[in-house]
Order: C-alpha cells, then sequence, then structure tokens
C-alpha cells in the first residue's frame, strides 16, 4: 500500500537544479525586464524632448528668416526711396533726359549694391534701366507698386525671375504729382542663406516652381548631392496634400522640416523656403547616456546573476536533502527520520516533513485497512473480494461465487432509519459469517448496501446450492433489534466458473443478473444460465422498442365503454392502451405495461395516452357527446410533481373540460408513498379532474386515510363482480362497497360485468356505473361514437329480481 501515498513526491518539483536555474532565472528576467523597460522610457522620452526642441528651433528659426527678410526688404526700400527722392534725378526725368536718369540708376545700384534697377512712367511703361533685360523685371515693380499704392507691406517680395530668385522693391517718383516709378531687385545668394543659417542654425533651401507641376531647388545650404533627395520629398508631400512632411530622409540622416511661404501674393510665381533640422544631431548628445545606460545594465545583470546563483545555491542545498526524503516517502520508506538541521523557513519545512512522515506512517495502515474492508461490519469490501476472486480463479478447479441481496431493506432503512440499518446489516453479517464458517475456505465480503457475496474456491454450482438454502433458512429466524422485530428474506444468485465464466467481472455480474431474477420471481436462489442474460437483453431491447413505438405512433388507444344503470346510456369510457408492433404483432398490455413501470417510461406513455383522450374528448363534445373519459394513473405517475401541470397544459391545448376526464388510481400505487400521492391527487383534483380509486378491495389501504382521498369514484375490482353470482361472500364484498362509497358520498363503478343477472343484480345493489365485455370489449377509440349511435340497453327483465337476491346477502 505504499503507492497509495504517492503525493509525497515532491521531488518532482523540487529538484535542485532546476529550482536552482528557476530562480536564477527570476532574478535576470526581473532585472532584464525593469531595465528594459527603462531604457524604453528613457529612449521614447529623449526622442520626444529632442523633437520637441527641434519644433522650438524650426519655430525661431522661422521667425528669423522672416525677420531677416523684412529687415533687408525695409532697408532696400529706404536706399531706393533716396533715389527717388533725389532732385536731380527728379529733374531728370521731367526733362526727359534719358542719360542722367540712366547714370543716376547705375550709379545708385551700385552705390546700394542692387543687382539691376530701372525706370517707369506713371504706366509701368519702361524709361531707363540698368540691365537689357529689364522687362523681364516689370511684372515684379508693377506688382510691388500696386501694393504700395494700396498700402500693403512688400516684406516678403521674393520672387523667381529669369530663374533666379530676386527681392524687388518700387518706390514712386513724384514731382509733386506721380512721374513715376523707379524699381529694384537683389538676387538672394547663398550668402544671405548662409546667414539665416549661422544665425538659426538650421538648413535653409528655396524651392522654385517647375513646370508643369513640379519643385526644384533653386538654392539650398545643403550640398548639391543633398538637393535632388529634398525636391522627391517636396514633390511627395505636395501629392498627399500636405504642405511638407515632418521628417526628411537625406543622404540616411533624418530631418524635420517646416516651410514658408515667401510670396502669397495672387499671381505671383510661388517661393517657397525649407527649413531642416538634422534629428540625429539633435539626438547626439544623448548617445552618451545611452551608452552609459547599457553598460550599467550589463554590469547589473552580471552581479544579479552572481548574487542569484549564491541565492539559489543556499536554498537548495537543504532542499535537495529534503529531496532524498520525500523521494524514501515515495518508496515506502519511513524509517529514517527528517533532522530539522536548518533555521528558518527550511528548518519549518524540515519539521513538516518528519510531522507528515509519522503521519503517513500511521495513516498508511488506516489506509490499507479502509480500501480493502468495509468499516462497517468489517468484511471484506467488493474491492478485496475481486483480488481474491481473481487469485483463485487461474487454479483450473471450479470457483463458485454467491450473491445475496436482502428483500425489504429499503423500507426498514426508511421507517426505523439509517442507524438501526446500520446495525440491521450488521447482525446480517454475523449471520452470515456463522453459516459460511461452515465451509472450509470461504470467504464472506460485502459489496455494497444490503448486498454481500461469499466465494467457494474448490466447489461446484451443485456444491454450493446446499450452503445458499442453508443461508436462506437461517433468516426465516427473525432479527431483534431494539424491541423490533424483523422479518428478513434474501434472494441468492449463484454462478460458477468456468462454466459461466473466467473473468472476475463476468462472473460477479453474472452471479447479479442471478439474484435479480431469484428476488423477482421469489425463488430463492438461482443459478445463472443462458436464458438469463437473454431476459435481460429482451427487456433492454423491449425498451427501446418502446421508445420508438410512441415516436412512430404505433401505441393505440382502445376505450371500453361505461353504464349508467339508472338509464342505461352510455356516460364514459375507461382508456386501454395497445401496442401494435411491427413485427411482434399486437403485444399484450401487461407484457410491456409493468416493464414501463419498472424502468419509468410508464410516465411518458401515460402523458401520450392523456393526450389522445383529451383530443378525443374535445372531438365529442364537438358532436354533442358528452362522455367522462378515464385514464390509469402508475406509481410512477403520483411521483411526479410536475404531473398537474402537464395534465394542465393538455387540457388547455385541446379544450376539454375538465370534468371530462377521469383519472383512475390503484390502492397500492397510492399506499406506496401515501403523502406524496395525497399531494399529487390535491393537485389534480384542484384542476376539476376526476379521481377513481381503482381495483377497490384488492389492496390494503386504511378506510381512514381513504375518507381523506379528494376522489370522486371507487371501482369494485372484477374479482369480485365475476363471480358475485355465484359466490355469496364476493356478493356481500360487492354490497358493503357500495353502501361504503355512498356514504362516502362517492360513487361505484363495478367492471368486469359479463352477464345480464351480473347488470340486474349490480341495478339492485344501488350500483351507480358498470363496465365489461356484456356492454362492449375495448375497442379502436375511432369506432367509439358510431357504436353509441347503436348501443341499445338490454332487456333484463326475466333475469332476478334484485330484492330476491338482498334477501339471499341478508
Amino acid at each position: 500500500m505504499s503507492k497509495a501515498v504517492r503525493p509525497v513526491s515532491l521531488s518532482v518539483f523540487l529538484h535542485p537544479s532546476k529550482l536552482h536555474n528557476r530562480i536564477a532565472g527570476v532574478y535576470l528576467a526581473l532585472l532584464l525586464g525593469v531595465q528594459a523597460l527603462s531604457y524604453w522610457f528613457i529612449q521614447d522620452s529623449i526622442d520626444g524632448n529632442a523633437r520637441a526642441a527641434i519644433q522650438t528651433e524650426l519655430d525661431t528659426g522661422e521667425k528669423v528668416l522672416l525677420h531677416l527678410i523684412d529687415q533687408n526688404a525695409d532697408s532696400l526700400t529706404q536706399a531706393t526711396r533716396v533715389l527717388a527722392a533725389d532732385y536731380g534725378f527728379r529733374s531728370a526725368v521731367a526733362s526727359g533726359d534719358r542719360e542722367t536718369v540712366n547714370s543716376a540708376l547705375l550709379n545708385h545700384s551700385e552705390r546700394i549694391h542692387a543687382d539691376l534697377a530701372l525706370f517707369t512712367d506713371p504706366d509701368f511703361v519702361l524709361q531707363a534701366s540698368t540691365t537689357g533685360k529689364a522687362d523681364r523685371f516689370l511684372a515684379a515693380v508693377k506688382r510691388q507698386a500696386d501694393q504700395a499704392l494700396a498700402g500693403t507691406s512688400q516684406a516678403r517680395q521674393i520672387e523667381i525671375i529669369g530663374g533666379e530668385p530676386f527681392q524687388i522693391v518700387a518706390v514712386p517718383v513724384r514731382a509733386p504729382v506721380l512721374i513715376g516709378w523707379v524699381g529694384m531687385g537683389f538676387r538672394v545668394d547663398e550668402t544671405k542663406l548662409q546667414d539665416i543659417r549661422s544665425l538659426s542654425g538650421l538648413e535653409v533651401a528655396l524651392l522654385r516652381p517647375r513646370p508643369p507641376a513640379g519643385t526644384e531647388i533653386a538654392l539650398s545650404t545643403l550640398t548639391r548631392a543633398q538637393w535632388p533627395a529634398l525636391q522627391q520629398a517636396w514633390q511627395a508631400s505636395a501629392s498627399r496634400a500636405t504642405p511638407l512632411p515632418r521628417s526628411v530622409e537625406l543622404a540616411g540622416d533624418e530631418y524635420s522640416a517646416r516651410a514658408v511661404v515667401l510670396n502669397a501674393a495672387p499671381g505671383q510665381t510661388a517661393v517657397t523656403a525649407v527649413l531642416m533640422r538634422s534629428v540625429d544631431q539633435a539626438l547626439a548628445p544623448y548617445e552618451r547616456l545611452q551608452l552609459t545606460l547599457l553598460i550599467l545594465t550589463g554590469l547589473g545583470v552580471i552581479v544579479f546573476a552572481i548574487g542569484g546563483l549564491y541565492t539559489a545555491q543556499r536554498i537548495t542545498t537543504p532542499l535537495r536533502s529534503l529531496t532524498h526524503a520525500a523521494r524514501r516517502l515515495e518508496q515506502g520508506d519511513y524509517g529514517d527520520a527528517v533532522h530539522p538541521r536548518y533555521s528558518g523557513e527550511i528548518g519549518e519545512l524540515a519539521q513538516s516533513f518528519e510531522t507528515m512522515r509519522q503521519a503517513i506512517q500511521t495513516r498508511e495502515g488506516q489506509i490499507s485497512r479502509l480500501a480493502y474492508e468495509d468499516a462497517l461490519t468489517a468484511l471484506p469490501n467488493r474491492v478485496q473480494f475481486r483480488l481474491h476472486l481473481q487469485t483463485a480463479l487461474p487454479s483450473g478447479h471450479p470457483c463458485t461465487v454467491l450473491m445475496l441481496d436482502m428483500d425489504r431493506f429499503k423500507h426498514v432503512n426508511d421507517v426505523l432509519g439509517h442507524r438501526f440499518g446500520d446495525r440491521l446489516l450488521q447482525a446480517v453479517a454475523g449471520r452470515l459469517r456463522t453459516q459460511v464458517l461452515s465451509h472450509p475456505r470461504a470467504e464472506l465480503a460485502r459489496l455494497s448496501g444490503d448486498e454481500f457475496a461469499v466465494l467457494l474456491p474448490d466447489t461446484s454450482a451443485d456444491e454450493a446450492v446446499p450452503l445458499a438454502q442453508r443461508i436462506l433458512r437461517a433468516f426465516e429466524t427473525p432479527l431483534t433489534l431494539d424491541d423490533h422485530t424483523v422479518d428478513l428474506s434474501a434472494g441468492i444468485g449463484v454462478a460458477c466458473a468456468p462454466d459461466h465464466g473466467d473473468d472476475p467481472d463476468l462472473l460477479l455480474s453474472r452471479a447479479e443478473i442471478a439474484m435479480y431474477v431469484a428476488k423477482r420471481q421469489q425463488a430463492g436462489v438461482v443459478v445463472y444460465h443462458p436464458d438469463l442474460d437473454s431476459t435481460s437483453e429482451e427487456s433492454l431491447t423491449l425498451l427501446s422498442e418502446l421508445r420508438q413505438a410512441v415516436d412512430t405512433h404505433q401505441l393505440r388507444v382502445f376505450l371500453q365503454p361505461k353504464i349508467d344503470l339508472r338509464t342505461g346510456q352510455a356516460i364514459g369510457a375507461e382508456a386501454l392502451v395497445r401496442w401494435a408492433h411491427p413485427t411482434r404483432g399486437m403485444v399484450p398490455p401487461m407484457r410491456f405495461i409493468p416493464f414501463a413501470e419498472q424502468s419509468g417510461f410508464i410516465r411518458v406513455i401515460t402523458l401520450w395516452v392523456i393526450e389522445q383522450v383529451a383530443q378525443l374528448g374535445a372531438q365529442l363534445e364537438a358532436q354533442g357527446l358528452a362522455l367522462k373519459l378515464a385514464v390509469n394513473l402508475s406509481t410512477r405517475d403520483l411521483m411526479d410533481p410536475e404531473l398537474s401541470h402537464k395534465i394542465a397544459h393538455l387540457l388547455e391545448r385541446h379544450r376539454l373540460t375538465p370534468e371530462r376526464l377521469v383519472l383512475e388510481i390503484t390502492e397500492s400505487a397510492i399506499m406506496d408513498d401515501p403523502q406524496r400521492a395525497l399531494q399529487t391527487l390535491e393537485r389534480l383534483h384542484g384542476l376539476g379532474v376526476k379521481l377513481s380509486i381503482d381495483d377497490f378491495g384488492t389492496g390494503y389501504s386504511s378506510l381512514a386515510y381513504l375518507k381523506r382521498l379528494p376522489v370522486d369514484e371507487l371501482k369494485i375490482d372484477q374479482s369480485f363482480v365475476k363471480h358475485m353470482e355465484s359466490d355469496l361472500d364476493d356478493a356481500k364484498i360487492v354490497r358493503s362497497t357500495i353502501d361504503l362509497a355512498h356514504n362516502l358520498g362517492l360513487s361505484v363503478v363495478a367492471e368486469g360485468v359479463e352477464t345480464a343477472k351480473a347488470w340486474k343484480l349490480l341495478a339492485g345493489l344501488a350500483c351507480d356505473e358498470i363496465q365489461g365485455y356484456f356492454v362492449a370489449k375495448p375497442m379502436p377509440a375511432d369506432t367509439l361514437a358510431d357504436w353509441l349511435t347503436q348501443w341499445q340497453p338490454p332487456d333484463t327483465d326475466d333475469e332476478v329480481l334484485a330484492t330476491e337476491f338482498s334477501a339471499m346477502l341478508d
């Protein structure tokens, strides 16, 4: 029995090397997890902060760019106004001296470092110029002049002229009226972009339109090799309907970029300045911090690995000794004590192991005893009996098993209580032990409940039967316990190896089959034979076929009419079920009804019959034939707490008046469990259906209990009615039953009426209703309506007078 304590094998999950690795792994995993989370958080914070700083730099760079352009525009405008206000220049313009005007334009443009200068009349017709391509600048000068006349600012007026970016200013010449316009153009070159770069720290690029719908770089502080990538990024952003992507990839470096439009006036050629900041350069200062974090993480992993291994070693070393102790316990070795040589939790664990070792050693004996011995009777249990049987079978000699089950033990247990039942079983075991001891090598066991078995090695079935009969005779003497005398009987089944099987389970099963047959037939002792198995198989087949019979409409409802003796008219009928089997033919009710009651399938059949009757009753009511239709209820039906709800549902569905349904219950069905039967009958009575006691007089019901039942009629069993003409005792029982029923306010139905004389006699005894072959045999339900139209009460005037019969009874 050492194998019964398998839970002791804790070594499976306390293996030192596994735990050692687990502890170190947990340490490292926690460290790496924390470091990875910290590194990710720091990296994310650095990246977010760097990008936020870049956006701030771009904001500042945009302001610097616009400020420089505005400042340059103001300077150029002031310088141009100096020329426009020069008296000599205005005089030359007024006199039409073009040579002087050209000279003044040239001198002044050189002085203010303008790349071109021109003069137009008020209608913007070119009058003088320092370049031969001045006509390309007239449109730009005119736009500046229009803005000046409108009072709008001329700042940021940078246009692409001849493929190059120029900043254009226009100043009016008045003497005192407007006599023309002076226009100055200043080329924007890389020097100015470098000035912006040095002030803001940003890369700058000027983008100009490229027909038909593209852009190209006019100037940039970037190297020429990076221009195509920037140009491609700009065009991609234009296709996505966004001003510029937030990031640009240039030669493997990521840049954050922002676009600034430098001339937004209508009709102008768009010029865009792109400000860019390298993200990689912004993150470069933090790379050292990241490297430091990685170094610290590596050092932490090493330190934690060493510490984890050391801690694991400290824990697993004492656990190793406990593991060896656990393995010894697993193998059933409880001799070596576990000494708690350690302190703390490990010491407590070692002490627990020692306590467990002692407890297991003590309980193993108990477990072994409980596993193979019945605690109540101290007899071997089913497990041990089977092992002994398995040992005895291979001997080659006959080996017989007796299986015994007590009759009425459940009733005794329910009435006198389980404690009394336990004592009764102990007394039964003692009596059996006395009988079995007379047989050499016999072994007695309690299998379960009130079921016992006897193993008889080297014994044939014929030799075992006398012992079985002796056991039965021993139980003829009642058992007396606590002033209670209990009469017990038993059924014994006999199975012998090798004739009835050579397998322990098969032999026990066949002994059990024989035992149940002995109990069912009240045969005392039954030796197994193959026909018993076929009977069991036939029962299982019958149950399966009975289920199919309901589903495939093989069952039929037959009706036997009931006659009112006062009027001679049919007032009702009793529903009887018949089984039209497709291969067996008409199966008699006594063949399948008891089996259906035993298996519990009778409930399904009962509800099916009630539904058929409800449907038929509703049809008869519609034809003006108000009949009471009776259906029999079994014990199983009365024990169903939902019976009243199911019947109410059927009555409602088929619209049958409840008073047209009569439910017949036998006395024995009521007395099996009177309390539950009474509850069910009261619920049925509450529905309005009629209740009838069937086969009255054949049971053992108490009249005191009978008067409490909510019933409406009694049915006298046909065994009294059939012989009442010739047997005065039966006639007296019939008269007494009628008088008793009438005194209790119940109507009386006599069944089994087969002669006109019985009709006449029952009428003279004031019986209310009759049924029997004299009236009609049970008929298919669909023929009842035709029978009712043809029914005529018989002429019984020639029969013996009821008064004479009454005199005979007196």
